[in-house]
Formats: structure tokens, sequence, C-alpha cells
């Protein structure tokens, strides 16, 4: 295995996806400019049989399953031993999909819920900055009503009880980030 380039930023790694056209590149999803998972969309509508694999911290089941959906054909976490890494690289060159089991499982348990809504993850990352349901309501043109139906709504899908339990919970699956 030869490394042929590296990128700080995520249009970097566009720009250098193709002008080096590696056999795999190892995209992190957090990453300044643009993030990972627009990046490896860029890459894929260029080159649909391009080879990506997301090498993140990242565990969340619903990050993972972006960056598939986005066109990854590996997702990793940099946790991994070295071993895994070259053996996640070696089967994804070969034209198959790589998850680890853990990462698999949370995809394969939460597949049958109910997804938030995209008003519901924007109201999630309000509560996660600190902000009370009267400046989310208001951040949002919306009553503070709703913006309560909307946290019970959650609290529903994620089987919790308050607001710290939802922001822990969707931090923790990759819904939101901080």
């Amino acid at each position: 295995m030869i490394l042929v380039g590296e990128a700080t930023n995520g249009a970097e790694a566009v720009a250098a996806f193709h002008s080096l056209r590696p056999d795999i590149t190892l995209m992190d999803l957090q990453m300044p400019v643009c993030s990972g998972i627009e990046a490896i969309a860029q890459i894929r509508v260029q080159a649909p049989s391009a080879r990506i694999i997301v090498l993140t911290t990242y565990d969340g089941d619903v990050q993972a399953l972006r960056a598939l959906t986005a066109g990854a054909s590996g997702y990793l976490l940099k946790s991994s031993l070295r071993k895994e890494l070259l053996e996640t690289i070696r089967t994804v060159h070969a034209g198959r999909r790589y998850v680890p089991p853990d990462v698999a499982q949370q995809i394969a348990i939460h597949a049958a819920e109910e997804p938030l809504t995209d008003r519901e993850v924007s109201i999630l990352e309000f509560v996660a900055a600190g902000k009370a349901n009267k400046v989310i309501a208001w951040e949002l043109s919306l009553s503070e009503d709703t913006v309560k139906g909307h946290l019970r709504s959650i609290y529903s899908k994620f089987d919790v009880k308050d607001r710290t339990q939802a922001v822990t919970v969707s931090l923790r699956r990759g819904i939101i980030t901080l």
C-alpha cells in the first residue's frame, strides 16, 4: 500500500481525489470547509465507482448511515487496530463493503424506528446549545407550545424523559454534533 496524498479539509480531499485518483480513499467526517459526508457525495458524483472508507471517532448509527448513503464503501472507527484498518482497505479494494459489527448492530436496532424530522433535529441542536424553549421558539418563529410538542415527540421517539437524555441519545447516535 502506498499513501499518494493527504488533505486538511473536505474541499482539498475532493480536489486531491480528482487529481490523484487513489484506489481507496480514507475520509474523516469532521473536517473544515466541507464535511466528510459532503466530500464523499461530491467525489461519487464524478467517480461513481470510487471506493471510500470513513475513518472516524463517531460510532453512532446515524453518522454511519449518512456516510454509507453518501457513497462510502466502508466505515471504521479510529480506535480500531491497525490490522483491522488494513483488512478493511483490502475488503473495500476487493469491491465489498465493511461496517464494524457494533456499528452494524446499532444500524439494525434503530432501522425500524421513526426518524426525527428536520425540525426536531434543529430543536435538539438548540437544546444542546443550552437554549430555553422560549428562545428556541423565537429563533425558529414558532410558538413555545409548538417547541414543547416537538420535544414531547423527540422524548417519545427516543424513549427518554427529559432534555438532557434526549441530547445525550442524539449525540451518541450522531444525530447532532457539538
